[in-house]
C-alpha cells in the first residue's frame, strides 16, 4: 500500500496527525461533492489514494498566507484528506476554493461522521456499555476468523492475509476510532482504574494505526484486554 503523499519540509505532518486526518475522514475524501473511497481493494493487492492537502498554501499561491509558520502548516488544523482529482483541483485553481470553503469541506465531513457513528453523551455506564460492547464484539469476531493467530494465516495459499489487511481498515480502525470517541464523550463514567485502560487502549490505537496504515514497523502497546471490561 502506498503512504499518503505530502512532502513539503516542516510543513508535512507526523505521523500522529496522519492518523488523525485518516480516522476524522473514514477513509473517504472530505470534498462533500465527491466523497470517494481512498483505499481501493484489488485481486491481488489493495492500495491507497489518499493525498494530504493544505488548506494554507505552503507556496505563495492564492490561498498563501504570512501569518503562518511552515511548522503551522503541517498541524491537523491546516490539513485535509482528499482523493488525487480533489487535492489536484484545489491546487491547480486555488482562486476558486478559499480557505473558508476547504474548512467548511473538512467540518462538514466530520459532522456526518460523528452522527453517522452517533458520537453521543451517556446518562448512565449501561447505555455506555450497550454502545461499546457491539463494537469490541465485531472486533474480536474479526480477529479470531482472520487474524494473526487465525488457523489460515499460515497457509501460503490462502487470501486471509489480504482480507486481514482489509478487515482492518474497513472495520477494526474505524471501530476502534469510534470506541475512543464514545469514551471520550463519555470519561465522567469512568472510575480511577478504567481511565489508566483506556489511556493504555488509547495509545495501542495509535500504534495499530501507525502500523497498519503508514506500514512503520512497528509494534507498540499490545491490546489491553482490560478494555474490553469497561463500564461494567
Amino acid at each position: 500500500m502506498k503512504k499518503m503523499a505530502c512532502a513539503r519540509g516542516k510543513a508535512s505532518p507526523n505521523t500522529l496527525t496522519k492518523n488523525k486526518l485518516f480516522a476524522n475522514s473514514a477513509g473517504f475524501c472530505q470534498n462533500p461533492d465527491c466523497n470517494e473511497p481512498l483505499f481501493k481493494t484489488f485481486t491481488q493487492s489493495e492500495i491507497s489514494i489518499a493525498e494530504i492537502a493544505h488548506i494554507i498554501s505552503v507556496g505563495n499561491a492564492a490561498r498563501s498566507s504570512g501569518n503562518v509558520t511552515e511548522k503551522q502548516k503541517g498541524d491537523y488544523d491546516n490539513l485535509i484528506l482528499l482523493c488525487p482529482n480533489c487535492h489536484t483541483i484545489i491546487d491547480k485553481a486555488e482562486e476558486d476554493f478559499s480557505e473558508e470553503l476547504i474548512l467548511s469541506w473538512k467540518k462538514q465531513h466530520e459532522s456526518r461522521i460523528a452522527e453517522v457513528f452517533g458520537i453521543k453523551k451517556f446518562s448512565s455506564r449501561a447505555i455506555a456499555r450497550e454502545a461499546v460492547e457491539p463494537l469490541f464484539r465485531e472486533n474480536k469476531f474479526i480477529f479470531d476468523q482472520y487474524g494473526p493467530l487465525s488457523q489460515y494465516q499460515h497457509n501460503p495459499e490462502s487470501e486471509v492475509p489480504l482480507i486481514w489487511l482489509r478487515k482492518i481498515r474497513e472495520y477494526i480502525i474505524p471501530n476502534n476510532r469510534k470506541i475512543v470517541n464514545l469514551i471520550t464523550k463519555n470519561t465522567g463514567l469512568l472510575d480511577e482504574s478504567e481511565l489508566e485502560t483506556v489511556e493504555q487502549f488509547k495509545q495501542h490505537v495509535d500504534d495499530f494505526e501507525s502500523k497498519h496504515l503508514f506500514r512503520q514497523d512497528i509494534n507498540g502497546l499490545t491490546f489491553p484486554a482490560k478494555i474490553t471490561s469497561i463500564y461494567v
